[in-house]
């Protein structure tokens, strides 16, 4: 039995909703998974504040039609589709997937949407490859404290350098 209207209605309500969460949608092929393969995704990307969803291509068109953040993504809505909804650590959840990628070896990274600008597959693997927040946060917080101990360093150096030079200059006489 197929679904009903109010059924698919909800479906859609749904997609906006977790659309108007997310910061970018990946478009992932899942045709060949199990559904303990599609589990396994999405306990991988869970933790970094992702959602992997399989729904059919017509009702995320639905969801995304007249919303300019995730119109772009209507060329991307072909074939086998889950979506991955990334709301927080989006670089952790896309190296989540592309840890399960290597792992299953069945899925392909169609592309995705942020920012209402269409993204490649290696655009999408690019963002995954840049350093996490908190790894950025550490390396500013290093640079600040390098930048404060030269400067305690050369405060404390400069009576120090002129007490020795008093002191020379009493020993000399």
């Amino acid at each position: 039995m197929g679904r009903t209207l109010v059924n698919k209605q909800a479906i859609v309500a749904t997609l906006k909703q977790e659309l108007s969460e997310a910061t970018m949608v990946a478009v992932i092929n899942y045709q060949g998974l199990t559904v303990a393969e599609i589990t396994d995704l999405r306990r991988r990307i869970r933790p970094k504040g992702g959602l992997c969803t399989v729904t059919k291509n017509t009702l995320m068109g639905k969801a995304i039609e007249g919303d300019a953040n995730w119109q772009a993504l209507e060329p991307l809505l072909q074939g086998s589709s889950a979506f991955l909804l990334l709301k927080d650590d989006i670089g952790g959840s896309i190296k989540a997937y592309h840890e399960f990628q290597k792992a299953s070896k069945k899925t392909e990274l169609h592309g995705g949407v942020m920012e209402g600008k269409i993204l490649t597959g290696a655009d999408v693997k690019a963002i995954g490859d840049l350093p996490s927040k908190e790894q950025l946060m550490a390396q500013v917080a290093g640079a600040l404290n390098s930048v404060t101990a030269k400067i305690a360093i050369g405060v404390k150096e400069i009576p120090a350098s002129i007490a020795r030079s008093l002191q020379a200059h009493v020993d000399k006489e």
